[in-house]
């Protein structure tokens, strides 16, 4: 007798093949990816050295793998995440706590595979997923670097991640959701400078990890790819690179872009938060042949359509507190009239980071302070004080929304309640 097809049997007959795939891609990963030529090693010279410096400070490694006041590339800094704090590894020589006893396979499996020594899986906090795109060349200059650096006997310290988060499991089906190894492809149609800042921006340079939504479960998709998130578990927005509203330079002369990369400033810009990191620590360190292409490419990402957000005026018992506020705060260095001073102090006034849609940037400023990294081409930036014990969260809500919806700016008002919540 014929069996009558559903389509709820359908639906269960999919799901149980879905699980029987998913089943199988987990016990692949926990299999661990094979180890290339272990026994050897790279024959280490001062120009690899050299390069693997350079590369190095084009990953940011460094910000992420020393601790505050720690010993260079000892690890020991928690990065905090969503799910809770995951601690860097020491990476130095040492042969006992660092990788002093890796060979350059396991270090280019870890960085191309995501994957340890002994075969573990790594936490995407180290961004595997963009680091599987380097070269094996690259990552084995890089390699040589680290273990031209001093031995430091620093044990690693256990992660700080909730369960089930903190499994190997939980790692796995990650892996299978978000995680294939890549190998970065030029573009035939495009010249050696576009192609060279695609190879850094998407990969070493690791910009999509942070100009990228990410989903509950700390995934993300190349289609969304540049086009802008909040940053988990640090609550700054990392503005579309796809959007000229936000933080998009299509419209921008190359050269302007190189010099925000290069000094932290440039023609009515400035960075702050983390980017300001990511300048102070690395790019400002490469070369203009590098920033070039960076900018290059990043100029020629695909736009997308910003989001339609309806305008909304604020109460104008809270525009009124926060004129106020401004006047006796912020005025003497901004302006009266939002204007800043060029090259001293940014202009608020048509200010697209005041009035992005998410509102995380400029109350995190007002709340921590904004101080833009010292760089050799501008050696000693102006900063701005934190307001965080200075103002409440009502005070710090009204004069962000002054901020954002005066001088043309219409970004809609800042909550105390958000306010709290960043605080």
């Amino acid at each position: 007798m014929a069996r009558t097809i559903t389509p709820l049997r359908v639906a269960v007959v999919v799901l149980l093949a879905g699980l029987g795939a998913l089943a199988l891609a987990v016990l692949l990963q926990l299999r661990g990816a094979p180890l290339e030529d272990s026994a050897t090693n790279v024959t280490s010279s001062p120009q690899l050295v050299e390069r693997g410096a350079y590369l190095a400070r084009a990953g940011n490694c460094m910000a992420c793998h020393t601790e505050r006041g720690g010993a260079p590339y000892a690890g020991g800094r928690a990065v905090p995440t969503p799910f809770g704090a995951v601690v860097s590894t020491n990476l130095t020589s040492d042969a006992a706590t660092g990788i002093g006893g890796w060979s350059a396979a396991e270090f280019w499996r870890a960085m191309h595979h995501g994957q340890s020594k002994d075969g573990r899986l790594l936490y995407p906090a180290f961004p595997y997923t963009s680091f599987t795109l380097v070269t094996r060349e690259d990552s084995d200059a890089l390699f040589a670097f680290l273990q031209s650096q001093p031995a430091v006997e620093q044990a690693n310290r256990a992660h700080g991640l909730r369960f089930p988060y903190n499994t190997q499991a939980a790692l796995a089906v990650w892996r299978a959701l978000y995680f294939e190894p890549a190998t970065f492809q030029p573009e035939p149609a495009r010249d050696a400078e576009w192609n060279r800042g695609a190879y850094l921006a998407r990969g070493l340079a690791h910009c999509a990890a942070c100009h990228t939504e990410r989903d509950p479960l700390g995934g993300s998709s190349e289609a969304q790819a540049f086009r802008g998130g909040i940053m988990p578990a640090q609550d700054w927005y990392a503005p579309s690179l796809r959007s000229v509203s936000e933080g998009g330079v299509a419209d921008w002369d190359t050269q302007q872009v190189v010099a925000l990369l290069k000094t932290g400033v440039a023609d009515g810009a400035s960075v702050a938060g983390p980017m300001a990191e990511v300048v102070l620590h690395s790019t400002q360190h490469l070369s203009d042949a590098d920033l070039r292409a960076m900018a290059v490419f990043v100029q020629d990402l695909p736009p997308h359509a910003d989001k339609t957000v309806a305008f909304k005026a604020a109460d104008p018992q809270q525009m009124e507190r926060g004129g106020k506020l401004y006047e006796q705060q912020c005025a003497q260095c901004h302006g009266d009239n939002g204007e800043g001073a060029a090259g001293v102090y940014p202009r608020l006034a048509g200010n697209r980071a005041v009035a992005l849609d998410a509102p995380h940037n400029p109350v995190q400023v007002i709340l921590g302070g904004g101080f833009a990294p010292a760089t050799a081409g501008h050696p000693r930036p102006y900063g701005m004080p934190p307001y965080r014990t200075l103002l409440t969260d009502e005070e710090v809500a009204a004069v962000a929304t002054f901020v954002r919806q005066s001088w043309g700016n219409q970004a809609g008002a800042v909550s105390s309640l958000a306010v709290q919540r960043l605080r």
